[in-house]
């Protein structure tokens, strides 16, 4: 019998998030090992040296140390809910959220880390990215489609974080649709499940099979 995948993750990081979705979607069982990020395990290093989670670590001993690779490979082995849909549409809608988009939520949500930053500028130009967002939704139901896809959970993640900084000013944002579609998937089946808590790994610990 093979071994199962390990999986390196962190639960309230949005990287880790959107990959647990897929695997969990996927219906891919591996192992999951829950980093501390001040404290990360010396295994954890040695598989990814650059030591940011989500790493997947198969049974062969390849390294999957990027995300949205680990969304690909789960959904490439398994897709139960088409969410490989729509593929160009998809790739620039996550290539928009993953540059420019989270370089305005950094420097609104952690402006000392940065030099003369003004963080209601990047809340503002983050706006735009929701407001276009709130646009595809409004006409379809989703991010590209009537259907949640890669891009709704690749995206998701992000845009919770963005809200939950200052949840009154964005409540208070003409976001119709968005609204809607973030609360959707606030509530979805496949995100309780991929925020289930686990006790930090350590060396020689158990490790839970991710979403049992």
């Amino acid at each position: 019998m093979s071994k199962m995948p390990v999986l390196y993750s962190f639960r309230r990081c949005p990287y880790a998030m959107r990959a647990r979705m897929a695997l969990l979607v996927s219906q891919t069982p591996v192992k999951l090992r829950e980093v501390i990020l001040r404290d990360k395990p010396v295994e954890m290093i040695d598989a990814s040296p650059k030591a940011t989670v989500p790493v997947l670590v198969l049974d062969d001993g390849q390294v999957i140390d990027e995300s949205l690779n680990i969304m690909h490979w789960a959904l490439g082995r398994n897709d139960p809910r088409n969410w490989l849909e729509a593929k160009e549409l998809v790739t620039a809608i996550v290539a928009e959220a993953d540059t420019d988009f989270k370089e305005n939520l950094d420097r609104y949500k952690y402006p000392t880390r940065y030099d003369g930053v003004d963080p209601l500028e990047y809340r503002a130009k983050g706006l735009l990215f929701l407001q276009k967002l709130d646009g595809l939704i409004a006409g379809q139901g989703q991010i590209c489609g009537s259907r949640p896809g890669f891009a709704d959970h690749a995206v998701f993640p992000f845009v919770r974080q963005f809200a939950n900084y200052d949840r009154i000013w964005f409540d208070a944002q003409s976001l119709p649709a968005l609204h809607i579609w973030l609360q959707g998937h606030l509530s979805s089946d496949i995100f309780g499940k991929s925020m289930q808590k686990y006790q930090q790994w350590k060396t020689g610990d158990e490790e839970p099979v991710l979403g049992a």
